[in-house]
């Protein structure tokens, strides 16, 4: 079976060459020293820095790992700014109202890998960033969550 190819925006992509080469460049040359340090110290069966420093560089391999196979499997979109429909597309920046509390949320919508709800950004797969897909300014959205059933009004696609 193939697998399902991620998406991220250009500003995505960006970020997490950036993220990759600080882990390549700078983290890892860090934890190296570190380790250097520790076995500088002798005994390392009883040493928590060369521990901690070792532990350290296999999370820091790993995110490296995990990090080049986003990049790898990844298409990255270009247009974000639409068609002029004012239809909700990847990369769209949404303000929607939710009816019940009549508050505003803004969302960027983006791939799974770059999701960040601190940040504004929301995944095209989660329940929301899936329902607001395809609508535009206007439509009154209905949102299945697990406390139950949400309702949004599309305010503005920026």
């Amino acid at each position: 079976m193939a697998e399902k190819r991620g998406i991220l925006t250009e500003e995505g992509l960006k970020k997490i060459e950036q993220q990759l080469d600080n882990l390549k460049s700078v983290r890892r040359i860090e934890v190296a020293q570190r380790i250097k340090q520790a076995i500088d110290f002798g005994d390392i069966s009883e040493n928590s820095e060369y521990d901690d420093a070792k532990n350290e560089q296999a999370f820091i391999e790993g995110e490296i790992l995990r990090l080049e196979k986003v990049l790898r499997e990844s298409d990255v979109i270009h247009d974000t700014q639409g068609d002029g429909s004012g239809i909700i597309r990847l990369g769209n920046k949404v303000v929607i109202r939710d009816l019940e509390f009549k508050e505003d949320e803004t969302y960027t919508i983006v791939g799974s890998a770059e999701a960040d709800v601190t940040d504004g950004k929301i995944s095209n797969e989660s329940p929301v960033g899936a329902a607001i897909l395809g609508h535009k300014v206007g439509d009154t959205v209905n949102v299945k969550v697990p406390a139950g059933l949400l309702k949004y009004k599309i305010m503005e696609v920026k």
